[in-house]
């Protein structure tokens, strides 16, 4: 990590914080509001509730490593957990976090750097989430099935199912399991997963929450954005009919469907080979 200071100065600082709550404000605002009225939605819900970090966490900006805040001594955050302060002004205690947390700050790290260092697969097209319904009545979503059960089934059937992704895998009904032509384990995660991977890349967001105060509040927020447009296109590519959500199918039966994902696939692969770039560089 670097250990070059930079320092902010007390207005030029308030105002990076300032406008990273605006932003995490507007990302979180329909979770808060569906929260408080006991809504929910099939597709916005999944960040706040597979990954189980509270909106507030999105809120709280940190400069990041190296970063000295003038003047905020006594402001609120001089008593959060990692910082420390040096007369009038205060920083993260990037050394103290690092000593508690090493193993995860190295897997993370390691895990990062080797899956942007891998060429991207772009033969899955989303069928995890098919597989996920595979021969299978009772579903996670209370969204219909598009094409019911049985051409549902047939999808899978039909198709290549190469998912190399544990956390997607792991979902399978106990019928699709041997259908998957690769096996996925927490195990040989490191080494199994790559850049084209959907659950992949919202995982930077799981893995720069871990990171806590050595993550800048934009990388986190941008982070963020990445995984909710990435979990948009899986559930477009799923088997549930969200019409009613408003959500056009993307229809990876089709030999067009297929191409169409592939095309976000790829955008999204570039967008988080950037992210892991930063956290990477981060963390060097």
């Amino acid at each position: 990590m670097t250990k070059e200071t930079r320092v902010l100065g007390f207005t030029e600082w308030r105002a990076l914080e300032q406008a990273h709550e605006q932003r995490a404000d507007a990302f979180t605002r329909d979770r808060r509001e569906r929260a408080a009225t006991g809504q929910t939605h099939p597709v916005e819900d999944f960040l706040f509730t597979y990954y189980p970090f509270r909106p507030g966490l999105l809120r709280r900006w940190h400069p990041g490593v190296g970063v000295l805040l003038e003047g905020a001594a006594d402001q609120p955050r001089a008593s959060w957990k990692w910082y420390s302060t040096t007369g009038t002004d205060s920083q993260v205690d990037a050394a103290a976090f690092s000593e508690k947390n090493e193993r995860v700050i190295r897997f993370i790290g390691s895990l990062l750097s080797a899956t942007r260092q891998r060429p991207a697969h772009f033969g899955c097209f989303g069928l995890h989430e098919w597989a996920m319904v595979y021969r299978q009545d009772e579903h996670r979503h209370v969204a219909p099935l598009r094409l019911g059960q049985s051409d549902t089934d047939a999808v899978v059937d039909g198709n290549r199912v190469a998912c190399s992704h544990f956390d997607a895998f792991r979902f399978f009904t106990p019928p699709a399991l041997p259908l998957n032509q690769l096996q996925p384990s927490r195990e040989n995660q490191p080494a199994m997963e790559q850049p084209g991977c959907l659950h992949a890349g919202m995982d930077i967001y799981k893995w720069v929450i871990k990171l806590g105060p050595l993550i800048p509040g934009e990388l986190l927020l941008d982070s963020f954005e990445l995984a909710r447009d990435i979990r948009t296109l899986d559930m477009e590519a799923s088997p549930y009919d969200l019409a009613d959500w408003g959500y056009a199918p993307v229809e990876v039966e089709t030999a067009a469907g297929k191409a169409e994902y592939v095309r976000h696939q790829r955008g999204f692969t570039e967008r988080s080979n950037v992210l892991r770039e930063r956290v990477v560089a981060l963390l060097g």
